[in-house]
C-alpha cells in the first residue's frame, strides 16, 4: 500500500473530453449494420407500389422466379402467419390501421412495399424485381390532409368510417369567448410542409437464425432496439430470450429509424424461414419514399392580448396529415397532438382551445422526428407573437418579456395540461437580446441594399419524460423509465451497460463521464455497451431527448451503489469505517495514511483471493438500478437569426444565428454545441430547403437529392450557442435534454427574419419552407393584391 495523500477526485462532468467514439469513427473502423458480413448470407430487395391508391389485381412473378439465383419471391400470402401492424392507443377518439407487412389487397402510398425477393446477391434480386409485373386497379384518392377531410371524401381505408383515425381537443377557460371579448387580435394560418429524416446511413437490416438454438439475432440500423425485440417477438410468437437486438454503429437517425417498419419483420421472419442470414439495405430513392416522414402540419390559430402586450387567449385548430397508417408504437397522435400539447409554449396564456385531427392520406406515415410536433407549435406561435408586437409598435423582444414565465411563475401550467417546472425562459431571452447589436442592424437595414432581417423565436420542451406521461398521447408503454448496470470484474475492468442506442449524441463519452465522476477513475477506464437488447433487462432506447436525462440519472443512481458496495469491502482491508474510504486517480484510498490500492486490486481480493477476505465480506462488485423522473424536465431557448436577401434574385442568405439554451449541468459542452449546430442544421432546412412535394394523384415528385435538398455547409451562418445552466433540484445529476433545441427553434427563427426584412412589402411568412420561388410567389399576389385596391 502507497501513501494516499496526493490523490484527487477530478470532475469530468462539465469538461469537454474528447469523444470516446471518434478514434473508431474517424479512422473508418466504425461497424455498421451494411458492413456485416455472415456466412450464407442472402440479399433482399423489395418491388413497390409506384401508385397512390390502387387495388393489386395481379402479381406475374414467373420469370424472375427462372433467373438464376433467386432463392424466393414473396407476396403478402405468404406472410399471412403474422399479424398485422397495429399501433394501439387509450387516447379517446383514435382509431388504429392494419398493416399487413406486405401490401394485401390494396396499396395505400407509392412506396408501400407489395413484393420481396431474396437472392444470392442485391444486384440479382434488383434483376429479378425488374421481371416482376403488378397488375393495379387505380382508386379515386384525396391526397391533402384538407381534401382528405371534406365530406366524401374517397376513404382510404374501409374498415374505418373517414380519413379523420384521431381528434382532440386541450381547453383551458373559455378561449372563443376571451377572443371575441379582446381588444386586440392577430390570426393566421400557418404550414410546414413534409419533409424527411435524411440520416447518413439508410435503414438497414440483417437477420441470423440459429436453427439449433431457435434464436435469432437481428442487426438493426434503429434507436429503438428495445422497442423492436419486444414487438418482433409477439409478431413472430418468440419469446424475448429468442430474439436479441443489436444497434451497432448507427449513421443518424433523427427519427427517421425509431419505428417498426414491415422490412424488418419480414427480413427477420424470412431468416427462420430460409435458416439462413438475410439482408436488406435501403436505397435513397427508398428512403424518401418508404421511411416515416416528418411534419406535413397546418395551425390556424388566433392570439388575443390587452393593450399592453399581454396575452389573454390562444384557439387553434391543427390539422395533421399522417399518412396511410398510423405508426407503430407512436401512433399518428405522435405529431399533430404534440402541435397542439406545446402551442401555447412558454407563454402565460390564461385562455387555451386546440383542436387537432390527425387525417389519413395516400403518402408515407409521419413518424418521430428531431422535434416532434414542436418545430410546427413554435412557427406557429411565434409568428403570432411578431404579429401581436406589430400591431401595437413595441419590439418582439419586449412583448415576450411581458409574457414569459418568470421564476415566481414555476411550477408553471400551460392551457394544454404541461406542466413547466424551473428553466430559464427570461434567462435565455435577455442572453440572446445582449449577444446581438439590435441597433447596429437597424442602421444596416435602413442603409443597406439588401433586405436585412432580424427574428427571435422563445420556445420549452419537455425532455427526458418520465413515466407520468408518454411519450406518444395514450401509448400503452412505459417510455419514462431507464435501467443502468455498471460492474467491475475480476481483472478490475468496468463495464457500463444501458438501454439507449446512440446514432451520434456521443454517448459512450457523455456516459463514461459521468459514471468516472462517481466512481473515482477516468472516463477512459469506464467501458458503455448500449443497443442490444441482450445486454440489459429493459430498455426502450434513444429518442425524445432522453438519454441525457434518464441514461444519466440511472448512470449517477447505479454507480453510487456500486461505490457503496467498494467503500465497504476496502474498509473491511483497510480496517476502517467505510465512509473514510474515498476514491480519486483510479485509486481507492483513506486521506492522510498509507492505505490505498486500486480497482484491479480490489477485484482481486473480491474474486480471486479466498484467503483476505472473509466469505461474508465478499460481494459482488456490480450493481443495477432504474431511474425514473416521472414527469421529465423543462427545456428552454431563445433562437435569433439574422438574414439577407437579394431583392433581384430573392436569393435568402442566412447571416447569423444565436442559440441561447438552458439544459441544465452540461455533461459535456463540446457535444452540447455539437448537438446544438446539428439541431440548427436540420431546422435550416426546414425554413428554407426541405420539402417532400406530391401531385394530385399522390405520386411524389422529390424522389431525388436533385429535387430534395439539403443543407450543406454552404449554407449553414456563424453560430453562437450561449449556455445558462439553471438548477434542476429534483434530478441527480441535474440535466436537461437538449438534442431536438436547435431544430426546434431555428425554423420559427428564420421565419420571423424572413417576415422581417419583407416587412416593408407588406407580406407574411405563414409556410416553411420559404424559397425564393416562394417569396416571389408572395410578392406578386401582394403587388396584384394592392393595385385592385
Amino acid at each position: 500500500m502507497t501513501d494516499a495523500t496526493a490523490y484527487t477526485r477530478p470532475k469530468y462532468v462539465g469538461k469537454p473530453v474528447q469523444r470516446l467514439e471518434d478514434p473508431r469513427l474517424l479512422t473508418g473502423r466504425g461497424r455498421y449494420t451494411a458492413d456485416i458480413q455472415l456466412p450464407r448470407m442472402a440479399h433482399l430487395a423489395f418491388i413497390r407500389s409506384d401508385q397512390a391508391y390502387a387495388r393489386i389485381k395481379g402479381i406475374d412473378a414467373d420469370e424472375a422466379r427462372a433467373l438464376p439465383g433467386v432463392i424466393g419471391i414473396y407476396t403478402a400470402d405468404d406472410f399471412d402467419h403474422i399479424p398485422e401492424i397495429k399501433a394501439p392507443s387509450k387516447m379517446k377518439n383514435y382509431h388504429a390501421t392494419a398493416c399487413s407487412v406486405l401490401a394485401k389487397d390494396v396499396v395505400r402510398f407509392v412506396g408501400e412495399p407489395v413484393v420481396a425477393i431474396v437472392a444470392s446477391s442485391r444486384y440479382v434480386a434488383e434483376d429479378a424485381a425488374a421481371l416482376v409485373e403488378i397488375d393495379y386497379d387505380p382508386l379515386d384518392v384525396a391526397v391533402t390532409a384538407r381534401d382528405a377531410v371534406a365530406e366524401g371524401a374517397p376513404k382510404l381505408h374501409d374498415t374505418l368510417t373517414s380519413n379523420v383515425i384521431l381528434e382532440r381537443t386541450f381547453a383551458t377557460g373559455d378561449a372563443p369567448a376571451e377572443i371575441a371579448n379582446a381588444p386586440h387580435k392577430v390570426s393566421g394560418r400557418f404550414n410546414l410542409t413534409r419533409k424527411t429524416s435524411m440520416s447518413t446511413e439508410p435503414r438497414a437490416y440483417l437477420a441470423d437464425y440459429d436453427a439449433g438454438k431457435d434464436e435469432l439475432t437481428l442487426y438493426d440500423s434503429t434507436n429503438i432496439p428495445g422497442i423492436i425485440r419486444d414487438e418482433l417477438g409477439r409478431l413472430l410468437n418468440l419469446n424475448g430470450n429468442q430474439i436479441r437486438v443489436i444497434a451497432p454503429d448507427v449513421g443518424g437517425s433523427f427519427g427517421g429509424k425509431g419505428s417498426l417498419y414491415p422490412e424488418e419483420v419480414i427480413v427477420a421472419d424470412l431468416a427462420r424461414q430460409l435458416e439462413r442470414p438475410v439482408k436488406y439495405v435501403a436505397d435513397r430513392l427508398e428512403e424518401l419514399t418508404s421511411s416515416s416522414q416528418a411534419f406535413g402540419e397546418e395551425v390556424e390559430a388566433t392570439l388575443a392580448f390587452d393593450a399592453e402586450g399581454h396575452f389573454l387567449a390562444l384557439n387553434a385548430e391543427i390539422i395533421g396529415d399522417i399518412g396511410a397508417y398510423s405508426i407503430y408504437p407512436w401512433t399518428a397522435a405522435l405529431e399533430p397532438v404534440q402541435v397542439a400539447s406545446f402551442l401555447p409554449g412558454p407563454y402565460k396564456t390564461p385562455a387555451y382551445r386546440g383542436r387537432v385531427r390527425g387525417v389519413c392520406t395516400p403518402k408515407p406515415p409521419t413518424g418521430p422526428y428531431r422535434g416532434v410536433g414542436r418545430p410546427m407549435a413554435v412557427f406557429a406561435m411565434e409568428r403570432l407573437v411578431d404579429l401581436a408586437a406589430a400591431e401595437l409598435g413595441i419590439s418582439p423582444v419586449e412583448i415576450r418579456r411581458r409574457n414569459l414565465a418568470e421564476a415566481q411563475d414555476f411550477p408553471h401550467r400551460i392551457g394544454s395540461g404541461l406542466i413547466w417546472d424551473r428553466s430559464g425562459f427570461q434567462e435565455c431571452l435577455a442572453a440572446a437580446e445582449n449577444a446581438i447589436d439590435l441597433t447596429a442592424l437597424q442602421t444596416e437595414k435602413q442603409q443597406s441594399d439588401k433586405w436585412i432581417g432580424v427574428g427571435f423565436a422563445s420556445y420549452a420542451e419537455l425532455s427526458g419524460i418520465g413515466s407520468r406521461i408518454a411519450v406518444a398521447p395514450g401509448m400503452p408503454m412505459n417510455t419514462g423509465a431507464e435501467t443502468a448496470s455498471v460492474r467491475i470484474d475480476a481483472t478490475g475492468a468496468i463495464t457500463a451497460k444501458f438501454g439507449i442506442a446512440s446514432h451520434g449524441q456521443s454517448l459512450e463519452t457523455t456516459l463514461a463521464q459521468i459514471v468516472a465522476e462517481e466512481l473515482g477513475v477516468k472516463p477512459q477506464d469506464v467501458r458503455v455497451i448500449h443497443g442490444d437488447t441482450k445486454e440489459t433487462p429493459h430498455g426502450t432506447g434513444t429518442y425524445a431527448s432522453r438519454s441525457a436525462v434518464l441514461g444519466g440519472g440511472a448512470a449517477i443512481k447505479t454507480t453510487q451503489a456500486l461505490l457503496t458496495k467498494v467503500k465497504r469491502v476496502a474498509a473491511t482491508l483497510f480496517d476502517v469505517d467505510a465512509d473514510q474510504v474515498e476514491t480519486g486517480d483510479g485509486r481507492i484510498f483513506v486521506r492522510d495514511t498509507n492505505h490505498s490500492i486500486d480497482f484491479k486490486e480490489l477485484a482481486r481480493v473480491v474474486y480471486a483471493d479466498m484467503t483476505t477476505l472473509p466469505m461474508e465480506k465478499r460481494e459482488a462488485l456490480e450493481a443495477q438500478e432504474t431511474f425514473d423522473p416521472f414527469l421529465g424536465t423543462t427545456t428552454s431557448s431563445t433562437h435569433v437569426a439574422v438574414v439577407e436577401i437579394d431583392p433581384e434574385t430573392l436569393a435568402i442568405k442566412l447571416r447569423s444565428v444565436v442559440v441561447a439554451e438552458d439544459c441544465g449541468r452540461l455533461i459535456n459542452p463540446l457535444v452540447v454545441d455539437g448537438q446544438v449546430h446539428g439541431g440548427v442544421a436540420q431546422g435550416v432546412g426546414a425554413a428554407l430547403l426541405e420539402e417532400l412535394k406530391f401531385d394530385e394523384t399522390g405520386q411524389p415528385i422529390t424522389a431525388t437529392l436533385a429535387d430534395y435538398l439539403v443543407p450543406t455547409s454552404a449554407e449553414m451562418p456563424e453560430m453562437d450557442v450561449l449556455h445558462i445552466e439553471t438548477e434542476l433540484p429534483n434530478n441527480p445529476g441535474g440535466f436537461r435534454g437538449m438534442g431536438e433545441g436547435g431544430t426546434i427553434g431555428a425554423p420559427a427563427a428564420i421565419a420571423n427574419a424572413v417576415a422581417d426584412a419583407v416587412s416593408h412589402l407588406g407580406i407574411g411568412i405563414n409556410s416553411l419552407p420559404i424559397t425564393p420561388n416562394k417569396l416571389h410567389a408572395l410578392i406578386a399576389a401582394a403587388s396584384e393584391q394592392n393595385e385592385q385596391e
